[in-house]
């Protein structure tokens, strides 16, 4: 227990550096709320004066100054309680959007193998939920944490300066909540990340719910997923009904032993008037001390409970921020040449996964400058992994990969992902307009040079015909657009900045016959001046290329023109059959 007390006060320690900017602040919020807890604890002593001058010697000449002076305290209290909910609000903000950002910014950083490996559901309750409560913990609970523990001791000391007898009977309640606090904290904990880790599974399958809909009815087993839906719940809820559990059986000891104390001190008290060496004001102001006091004990319980939620919340988000980001630029980056020629080659490449699952086993390609080279292989064989490691989406583990002589890794990422151009087999779009979705990689893109781009991928006609033309907002991931609408914008935005190297990753896949030999044709001209990496899986994306390699297993097992690999490899054969048997037929015919 130990043990995880020192972790929770590491996790929270680990906070510091977003608070720091903001101490003058949280300085004003401690005083104002020590201030106002103190105002509420000089009322008993004023009560005290009270009963044992003007009530009990029935004067009323110091009456009007001592009312006063409780009037004064309350209100300053008020004063200062608002002072407290005025300074805090910018600071806690601040630190939740801070944290927010850097999170943001480090999922933007991390390698594609991460985000393969995480439910994007935990990482938006992250963002979101975990957030919110560190907001409140900075807000709220740690402030009252320090204030009201420092309360309860001075108020102690106050029942202490009224009567030593009266202070032992508070204690006697007192020590017996430290005690029980601490054990229910732990085991608070422990209840309280696993509910914020449930909670992150319903908001995935949430999100997938949404995002596949379409999937869902087609097959109709949105009553199916409704079930894992229900069943996800039910596990949150009684999760959360043990939390609750756990916070009520607190809180039952935290109302009794307090009132036991009071109890316990009327009857001393009694005696002690009875036998002549307490007065009654002196009992009045105890007894109204531990009243006052009941708030600082009670909330002391519900305080811990959110201490550690919120040191729930920030592990779960150091979590991710401490992922180590494996792609990174060059401390001292070699600058791109002038002009860019994209001649590029594969050296020995190799590629593993994280368990060690070899995917490329030392490739060897060069492609020469405005060269189109098809790569063709099997499902499962290499072809995007290859891909994804010329814009670096991920590292070679063997080998390297060099553009114009110079290896990828020396570049900046920056200027890396200016000189290669990408679009994927599964193109995805924002929620944002036409302009922005295909200018994405090219900051201030001219209208001409989008336009241009459109035209490439036979994409202008349709998207003059949307409502507002290149300002039309497309809808979150562009579904409001057919798959090959969404294919041909996506290629649109891999060709706007006319990069030196062009990696595609079956570009024509969702296209429909007619518009796929248009594309085709545009993008001839295009690859006229680009080297392009191209993976195929039609027979008629590979008459784009000059040159095909075959991938088999990891390794290029063939190399040549479409011709050449036809009369001569059996594999390449079979592919290409499987992926259009009449043009084949043609082939072999001719």
């Amino acid at each position: 227990m130990s043990d995880q007390r020192n972790s929770t006060i590491q996790t929270l320690r680990r906070l510091w550096p977003y608070v720091r900017p903001h101490r003058a602040r949280m300085t004003v919020v401690l005083s104002a709320t020590m201030l106002a807890m103190l105002c509420g604890l000089g009322i008993p002593l004023l009560t005290q004066r009270i009963v044992d001058g003007p009530i009990q010697n029935k004067e009323t000449g110091p009456l009007p100054w001592l009312i006063l002076g409780v009037l004064l305290l309350g209100l300053g209290e008020a004063v200062l309680f608002y002072i407290r909910r005025k300074v805090v609000a910018r600071p806690a903000a601040e630190v939740e959007a801070r944290m927010r950002f850097d999170l943001y910014q480090h999922l933007q950083r991390l390698p594609v193998a991460f985000h393969d490996r995480w439910q994007s559901g935990q990482l938006l309750s992250r963002a979101t939920n975990d957030l919110t409560t560190v907001r409140r913990f900075v807000a709220f609970a740690i402030v009252f944490l320090i204030v009201n523990s420092l309360v309860v001791l001075i108020g102690l000391g106050i029942i202490a300066a009224l009567s030593p007898w009266l202070l032992i009977v508070s204690l006697c309640g007192a020590l017996p909540l430290i005690v029980i606090s601490y054990f229910f904290e732990a085991k608070f904990k422990v209840v309280a990340r696993k509910a914020q880790d449930q909670a992150g599974d319903l908001t995935t399958t949430v999100e997938e719910s949404v995002l596949g809909i379409r999937v869902l009815k087609a097959f109709g087993r949105g009553p199916e997923l409704s079930k894992r839906f229900l069943a996800q719940a039910r596990e949150l809820r009684t999760t959360e009904l043990h939390k609750i559990s756990i916070l009520a059986s607190l809180w039952s000891v935290l109302i009794v032993l307090p009132e036991l104390s009071i109890a316990g001190m009327l009857g001393v008290g009694a005696i002690g008037i009875v036998n002549g060496w307490m007065t009654v004001g002196t009992l009045v102001a105890a007894v109204a001390v531990s009243a006052y006091l009941r708030w600082p004990i009670d909330s002391i319980g519900w305080l811990l409970a959110e201490t550690n939620q919120a040191a729930s919340a920030l592990e779960r988000y150091w979590e991710v921020i401490d992922s180590p980001v494996t792609v990174t630029g060059p401390a001292t980056p070699v600058p791109l040449p002038a002009p860019v020629r994209g001649h590029v080659r594969f050296e020995g490449v190799r590629f593993a996964f994280e368990d060690g699952r070899e995917v490329l086993s030392g490739v060897d390609l060069d492609l020469r400058p405005g060269e189109t080279l098809a790569l063709v292989g099997a499902t499962g064989s290499g072809k995007t992994t290859l891909t994804a490691l010329v814009p670096r989406l991920a590292d070679v583990t063997g080998g390297r990969i060099t553009i114009d002589g110079v290896d990828v890794r020396d570049f900046s990422l920056e200027d890396l992902r200016t000189v290669v151009g990408t679009a994927f087999e599964e193109p995805v779009l924002f929620s944002a307009s036409v302009t922005e979705n295909v200018g994405l990689g090219v900051p201030d893109v001219s209208e001409a040079a989008v336009r241009e781009a459109l035209r490439v991928a036979k994409a202008e006609e349709f998207v003059d015909a949307l409502p507002w033309g290149l300002a039309t907002r497309i809808g979150e991931q562009g579904l409001s657009l057919s798959g090959g609408q969404r294919q041909r914008l996506a290629l649109a935005r891999a060709v706007v900045g006319k990069p030196a190297v062009l990696v595609l990753d079956d570009p024509l896949s969702a296209l429909d016959v007619h518009t796929e030999a248009e594309v085709e044709g545009a993008l001839r001209r295009v690859l006229r001046d680009t080297t392009a990496l191209v993976v195929a899986h039609r027979s008629s994306t590979v008459q784009l290329a000059d040159r095909v390699a075959l991938l088999v297993d990891g390794r290029i097992e063939a190399i040549g023109s479409h011709r050449e690999l036809l009369d001569t490899n059996e594999e390449y054969k079979r592919l290409l059959s499987s992926m259009d048997d009449d043009l084949i037929e043609e082939e072999v015919a001719s």
